[in-house]
């Protein structure tokens, strides 16, 4: 008798709950700083770049650490690692609502991305082995859709207590309430069924690391993404300067408002994920990546309304993308599913930080137009990858049909 997760067994939505709120705590907390880069800049008498700093070193946190909360989840189990990454994070996030100095928030927020590392990575692992195959693509839309909602609830919490109180009592308010759902998901998942704690020395570690970076596909993966990431965290991290900017003079709750476009990132994660499974993962990426450019080119409109619907249509093909690059990484037969998510996520927030960082300079060397150009770039090189993923896999069933 399989020891899969299906459809029709009663651990199916206990299972996706947990994994569902464990995506929120993560990209609650990873995020919720994002509207606060021009509360800091004023606060501290810094600039955007640095500024941004504050979503960089926290994605950049994770990315570092990420390797090793595979490893550390590979010996001690995947629950263990989640739970830990959970609740450390949101008790930081705590800590962090009471620091004076800008420096010492940074030296925090790399710390939280440090244990967040150990619940993306582990829980994609968690998902592909524990839940059926034949809907893999399924969950893991249902699971990215955490991530959105999550990055709405948080940024919008942020904002709208920022206006009210101080940014220190909206950071600390969401950490506890993050502290709580991380316990809920501590006793509500599931312990794994088909997972067995193995202790591997760091040169196997490494050796399925180089197994990994071996596959042209997952190459790709990689390098999207990366692409995709990066867009996204410099799109979010610098709009709010141009809305709270003349003409629109938009205040920081209603900017955190915009966040709402979130909510079509929770549909669309989940509705290419089951589109990938029926029609194949790479003809679905290549629709999310355009989707992502069109929204991004549409934001450099001067009407406000039609700003926003660029930001909702380039949030809709990112959470699509990310849904079906990430499961197409997972259900790659060559490589750990650890070792491989692991990967994918390091160079998906490396991207984060890296993109993130530099939309600053561009920013302040052409405003908006400037960040545009930066993701529009990005966006066109991805999409171009992907097109060869694509093109790739239509060769290779033509060479099958033809020697078969």
């Amino acid at each position: 008798m399989s020891n899969y997760i299906e459809q029709s067994d009663q651990r199916y939505w206990k299972t996706i709950a947990a994994m569902f709120l464990g995506s929120f705590v993560t990209f609650a907390l990873l995020y919720c700083l994002q509207p606060l880069i021009p509360v800091f800049s004023g606060e501290f008498q810094i600039p955007p770049s640095t500024a941004g700093l504050s979503v960089s070193f926290a994605t950049g946190g994770l990315a570092v650490s990420m390797i090793f909360m595979s490893w550390l989840s590979d010996v001690k189990g995947r629950k263990y690692v989640m739970t830990l990454a959970l609740v450390g994070s949101a008790v930081l996030a705590i800590t962090s609502a009471f620091v004076q100095n800008f420096t010492l928030l940074l030296v925090l927020r790399a710390l939280q991305g440090v244990l967040l590392a150990g619940f993306p990575a582990i829980s994609m692992a968690y998902i592909n082995e524990e839940f059926s195959p034949a809907i893999t693509g399924l969950v893991i839309g249902i699971y990215v859709s955490g991530n959105s909602v999550g990055g709405l609830i948080g940024r919008l919490l942020i904002s709208t207590l920022t206006d009210f109180f101080s940014w220190r009592f909206a950071v600390g308010a969401l950490g506890a309430v993050c502290v709580l759902m991380s316990l809920w998901f501590w006793l509500r998942l599931p312990e794994s069924r088909n997972f067995r704690p193995k202790r591997l020395a760091p040169q196997a570690v490494l050796k399925g690391l180089g197994q990994a970076l071996q596959d042209t596909e997952l190459r790709c993966l990689y390098c999207i993404g990366f692409l995709i990431m990066g867009s996204f965290v410099t799109l979010y991290n610098y709009i709010a300067y141009p809305l709270m900017a003349a003409p629109y003079n938009l205040s920081q709750t209603v900017v955190g408002c915009i966040f709402f476009v979130y909510l079509v990132g929770t549909f669309s994660s989940t509705f290419m994920g089951k589109l990938a499974d029926e029609r194949g993962s790479n003809k679905v990426l290549c629709l999310s990546l355009s989707c992502m450019l069109a929204g991004v080119v549409l934001t450099l409109a001067p009407s406000l309304s039609i700003k926003i619907i660029g930001v909702a249509v380039f949030t809709f093909g990112f959470f699509g993308s990310h849904s079906v690059a990430s499961s197409s990484v997972g259900k790659n037969p060559k490589v750990g599913k650890a070792q491989s998510s692991s990967l994918y996520l390091l160079l998906y927030y490396i991207g984060s930080s890296v993109l993130g960082a530099l939309g600053g300079n561009f920013l302040v060397w052409n405003g908006w137009s400037g960040v545009v150009l930066l993701i529009g770039t990005a966006l066109v090189l991805a999409l171009a990858i992907a097109v060869t993923l694509l093109l790739r896999e239509e060769r290779y069933k033509v060479f099958e049909v033809q020697h078969s």
